[in-house]
This record gives structure tokens, sequence and C-alpha cells, in this order.
């Protein structure tokens, strides 16, 4: 009778082909599944699944721990979700390929895209690496999880036009050869594609914009085509679609031109319906005309989180508030429940330079809203921080105030500002079910002090899968989208499914239990950095290559995980 590594035992299985739930046996070995079904033979390690989903490991296609993956070898939070495989050097921000007078703009850029202090950066960062190559050699290390990254387009423009490229300046033919040789040499090393952003959002710690911000169609398609005659690798692209048709016009360019496939992001947005169904309608007639096109979209509202500990709170720029700012969070917190204090902050209006400080986001009462101690990411409106105000006759101010106060001055409070423009989630709910789309963004190992969605994908699972009021949506398909669909998306064939000759990366979930917890603030980055996090209930086993790294999310210390170099192919007939 054959010995396996390990067996899984009479779990529900979810297999991530979105085929229906059975229960079964998970056999492994060496790394891969070997058998799915009534397994006869042991397990040098068992694990009775009785009661509990057993779903593939879920693949994070969209985040950023670009600098966290060279100092750290866990990838949390996302290792706390049921991740088992993280993709990063989205939107064009990364490390890599660098010029060493070139580090600090890196970094400026990086902190401000991506929230992740200057000091963590400048402290954690061995800058050991200048080519792209020379990049996944540093990455190259034992994870609690497999990594994979992408080429960058900020850092290529700055690496190849220097100055030019940091103003924004448009390339030269030989600056987009340039690029466009360097990223096939990125793919042909083992990045998985190519990333950019076209985003007004996305500035530098200096407020300036980023560097692709109005590259030309002529260098993104050139790069593009120069990654197509690899062969091989995919293209990301973040855009606020301003001019839909335009912008949509260059997304089909860029993949025409390439034969490579694109996928970018894509949410509800503030401005109405109309603006992400226009989007759809652009990718479904891509589709028909044979292109890969897909949106990433996010699995709940995006929005910051505010408090006295954050980057951000409501009374940031108020000139009494600033009076306390710097002190411990003790004394703040005394100083804050002083009557006389009170009154004058309460009295006092937001600074001239508010936009320096969130702009009018960190004022925005109507949809500000207080997380318990299991956040609810579909709030009533009616709970807003104005809507209590309403009813008790106070001032919002007041209510957001006195919130943020419990847990002893820690407490958050969340403001979305995409995906929940008409106050539910319903158009979430289309973005989700829509054929040409993947659950992302979840920006895992970013927005450390302002943004806490590498929780996603229990979301995804606990909030779609079991606890909406409204529609929600069967579990099969959100499994499939999370593992299976969002690893095809990257070229990673090999993995995101749950049969025989398959990577053996599985979850062993609690459902009942599956939960999101609270926020919490740590100071574990490097030069005792500042980071939002957010840990989950109910996963029992998360399981790598066949290797157990997380028991009831807490990480066993066994690092199976490696560098994903380039497209991996699924398993042979």
């Amino acid at each position: 009778m054959a010995e396996h590594d390990l067996v899984v035992r009479g779990g529900t299985v979810i297999d991530g082909t979105g085929a229906p739930r059975r229960t079964a046996d998970v056999a492994v070995s060496d790394g891969v599944v070997v058998e799915v079904g009534a397994v006869e033979g042991t397990g040098r390690r068992e694990i009775d699944a009785d009661g509990a989903l057993v779903a593939p490991g879920f693949v994070d296609v969209h985040t950023h721990y670009d600098g966290q993956a060279t100092w750290e070898a866990t990838m949390q939070p996302s290792s706390w979700h049921g991740v088992t495989t993280v993709v990063f050097g989205n939107c064009g921000v990364g490390f890599a390929p660098v010029h060493d007078t070139d580090h600090e703009r890196l970094v400026q850029l990086m902190e401000g895209v991506e929230d992740i202090p200057g000091t963590a950066l400048h402290e954690g960062l061995a800058w050991n690496w200048n080519s792209l190559p020379e990049y996944l050699d540093a990455l190259d290390g034992a994870k609690d999880m497999d990594i994979a990254a992408q080429v960058p387009h900020a850092a290529l423009r700055l690496h190849v036009m220097g100055e030019r490229g940091a103003k924004g300046e448009d390339a030269t033919p030989s600056d987009i050869a340039e690029m466009g040789r360097l990223a096939a040499e990125g793919v042909t090393a083992g990045f998985l594609g190519f990333t950019t952003s076209r985003t007004q959002n996305h500035k530098t710690s200096l407020g300036e914009p980023t560097p692709t911000l109005t590259a030309a169609r002529e260098e993104l398609v050139g790069i593009a085509e120069a990654i197509g005659t690899t062969g091989t690798g995919v293209l990301q692209l973040v855009s606020d679609f301003t001019d839909i048709d335009g912008e949509f016009a260059i997304v089909r360019a860029m993949t025409e031109s390439s034969g490579r496939p694109i996928s970018f992001t894509l949410v509800e947005s503030p401005r109405g319906y109309e603006y992400h169904r226009a989007i759809l309608d652009h990718i479904e007639t891509a589709r028909a005309a044979g292109l890969t096109v897909t949106g990433q979209t996010a699995v709940r509202p995006i929005g910051v989180l505010l408090g006295f500990e954050c980057t951000l709170n409501p009374f940031l720029a108020n000139p009494v508030y600033r009076e306390v700012a710097g002190l411990p969070t003790a004394e703040r917190t005394v100083a804050l429940h002083d009557p006389a204090f009170r009154k004058r902050l309460l009295a006092a209006a937001g600074g001239k330079d508010m936009q320096a400080v969130g702009g009018r986001l960190i004022e925005k009462f109507d949809i500000m809203f207080a997380l318990g101690e299991s956040p609810n990411y579909e709030p009533n409106p009616a709970n807003s921080m104005a809507g209590i105000a309403a009813r008790e006759g106070r001032l919002p101010a007041e209510v957001a105030l006195d919130a943020l106060l419990e847990n002893d001055g820690t407490a958050m409070l969340w403001v979305p500002f995409s995906n929940f423009g008409q106050g539910n989630l319903d158009g979430t709910h289309e973005l989700l079910s829509h054929p040409y789309t993947v659950p992302a963004l979840s920006d895992g190992g970013a927005h450390v002090g302002t943004i806490c969605d590498g929780s996603f994908p229990t979301t995804l699972l606990q909030h779609w899968g079991r606890d909406r009021d409204g529609a929600r949506l069967d579990l099969e398909f959100l499994i499939q989208r999370q593992a299976r669909d969002t690893a095809r998306l990257v070229g990673l064939h090999d993995r995101g499914v749950l049969a025989p000759g398959y990577r053996a990366d599985l979850n062993v979930i609690d459902f009942d239990r599956l939960r999101v917890r609270q926020p919490e603030l740590l100071y574990d980055l490097p030069a005792g950095g500042r980071r939002v996090v957010q840990r989950a209930d109910g996963y029992r086993h998360t399981i790598v290559a066949g290797v157990e790294t997380y028991t009831e999310g807490e990480a066993t210390g066994e690092l199976p995980g490696r560098l994903v170099r380039g497209a991996q192919r699924g398993p042979t007939a």
C-alpha cells in the first residue's frame, strides 16, 4: 500500500475547477497532489478534515511585496489569509533595474504610491542588485509561500532615461528600444510580465507624478512588442480611464501588437454605474475579437483607515489637534478626553493644507464607519458617523472622536472611496461575477498606514459566500476565481487546482468560523516602521508544496516557498 507524504482525510473538497464540492481525501507526495478521492494509502502526516473545506491555496496577483520579499521570509499579512502564491511588481513600481544613484528616487516612488515608509525601505533594502536578473537572484530564497515578480515600468524608465524619465518627457525611439530590450531580458530571466501606471493618484512622496503617467502610446506598445518576442509574459496596467475610449485603445494596442494577455484595474467608480459598465463593454468587445483582456477587481470597497496611530485621521489638519499630535499615545488620549481641549478641537476647522493630508476624504463623515471586532465591509450608510450624529443630535466630528478614542485611543475608522458609490456592493457583485474579471487589488504589503486589504481572499469567501444579506456567489465559483483563474491570469498553470499533478498548495478551512479580524497596528518593519495588518480566523491548515506553513493562523516555521521564475506549464495527462 502506497505511503504518501501527506493525506488530508474526509474534507469537503472544492477543487478550484468550479466543479461541485464532494467529500474526498487528498494525497500529496513530493510537493504535488497525487490522488483526490478515496485514498487507500497512508500518509506520513495525516490531517482530519472532517467538517472542513479543502481548497487550493489562493493566488494573489496584485501585491507589493517588492521590498519585503528581499528582507523577510514571511509574506504577511497575505500568509494569514490562505494565500500560497503572491505576485508583485504591480502598478509600474518596483526596485529594478536600478542605477546606484537612483535608490532614493525609487524609494520615494514606492513610499508615495504604496505608502511604505521610506525609513523602512532605506533600512531594509540591501540594494545588492542593479539589473533585473540580479534582482531575481536577490529574491531567490526560502519563503513561507511562492513569490513572483513583474518588470515595473517606472524603474525601467528611470534606468534608461534618467532625469528625462522622471520628469515625464517623451521617450525617443532609442529609449523605447532599450526599455523593450531590458523588459524582454527580464521576462526571459523569470519575471512574469510588465506593468505600468497611468493614474494621477500615483505620486512620489514629494508629490510628483509617477514617471509613467504620460508615457506615449508608442512607448507602451514598443515595450509590449519587445516582450511579445519572448513568447511569454503578461501585461498589467492601472489607469484612471478618464477617456475610456482613448485609454482602452492603448490597452488593445498593447495586447494586439504583442500577442500577450493584458489585465488592468477595474472598480466601481463614484462617477457612476455607467463608468464600469462601459469598460466591461470594451472588454467584451475585445474578447469577441480574440484578445485576452481581463479586469482585476476588488472584492470589497477600497477605503482608507483613519486612526490616531495611522497615517491619516479626521483631525490631521486641525490646528488644535496638532498641539497633541506628537505626544505618545497614552498622553494624547488623555488630552483628547479633556472637555476643554475637546471643545476647542471641535470648534476649529481643518487647516489650509487639507490636500496635503488626504484631502476632504478624511472629513467624509457620511461614509465614515467604525470597524468592530468583526468588520462589516458592506455597512448601512445610516450607521456612518454622520448618520449616528443625526440620530443623537451631535456633531459628526464628535462621534468620530469618541469612536477613535476606544481601545485606549487605538481604534480605527474606515472610509470607502471606491466600490461603494451606491451605498452597497451591488456593483461589486456585477464585477466579481463577470466572466472576464478576477478578484485582485489586495495590495498586500503596501499602504501600510492607510489601507489593509491583504485580507481580500478571506472577505471573498466570508462575505460573498456566507454572510452577505443580498445576492451571494457560490463557493465553488469564488474559489475557482481566487485560485485557478488568478493563477492562469499570470501564466501559472501548475497551481490553483486540487487534482493529480498540480502543485500541493491547499487550505483546510473551518468555514463556519472563517472571518477577518479587526485591523491592528504592528511596529515590525525595518527601523521600527509601522504597518496596519489584519489577521483571520478559520484557517486550520495552510500547506505550500505539501508542507504545512500555518496552523490556526500561526506560522510553523517551515519555509517551502520559492521564487517562481516565469510562466509554469500545467500537468500533462
